[in-house]
């Protein structure tokens, strides 16, 4: 009885949070890659080009995009319309994209192994995942 108490007590007062833990996850995975992004500067990112042999052009789209789904994401979060929603769930989408091409060219290794799991890209992955289904949706 008491156990049920604490509990109700809990969901009452933390429901009140909803949008302030959706903001921490927006705002974290936002930072995260508007640092990617910005480590890539200035345009063309030679590493992307000299690593991964992209060219300029393609190095330089995903340090924008990076920049840009990060900012995006964040700023997004302010708009309680179909933009907010629509505007999230494209960056998010962008995000997934990203880190789905990150984990084919830069970690095949990764696949199902301790190495995925203790990384940061498996959880920008499925944080950009969730807003991607869930967009400006209040949980």
């Amino acid at each position: 009885m008491l156990l049920k108490k604490i509990d109700n007590f809990a969901n009452n007062f933390l429901s009140n949070f909803n949008f302030f833990a959706q903001f921490l996850l927006r705002l974290g995975l936002g930072i995260a890659f508007i640092i990617h992004g910005y480590a890539k500067l200035p345009l063309p990112p030679q590493k992307l080009i000299d690593f991964f042999n992209f060219s300029p052009f393609l190095a330089s789209l995903v340090c924008i995009c990076e920049l840009g789904a990060g900012f995006l994401l964040i700023i997004s979060g302010f708009f309680n319309s179909y933009m907010g929603n629509i505007l999230t769930r494209v960056s998010s989408f962008i995000i997934v994209i990203i880190m789905s091409f990150a984990f084919y060219f830069a970690h095949q290794d990764w696949f199902i192994n301790s190495k995925l799991f203790t990384s940061e890209q498996i959880f920008l992955f499925l944080i950009g995942f969730y807003f991607l289904i869930i967009g400006n949706s209040k949980i």
